[in-house]
């Protein structure tokens, strides 16, 4: 599976929002942003922190498409 949180990234910047920032209000950790940044998997619990601090649903700051390299 590929993540991708450009759509979050997006959303910061139109609400004129840091990274850093929105990780403290929703109460997520470092280490959570940090593998946002790397376009990792995170916790379903984390992204329910994010979705309710931001007042929005999971398809507004997550994209999730298949593999294709690695399907078989």
């Amino acid at each position: 599976m590929i993540y991708s949180y450009n759509k979050l990234w997006k959303l910061l910047i139109d609400k004129k929002m840091s990274r850093t920032e929105m990780r403290k209000q929703a109460g997520i950790s470092t280490n959570i942003l940090a593998k946002m940044g790397k376009d990792e998997p995170i916790s379903m619990e984390s992204l329910a922190k994010i979705c309710t601090f931001l007042n929005c649903g999971l398809d507004d700051i997550v994209e999730i498409s298949p593999d294709t390299a690695t399907e078989e």
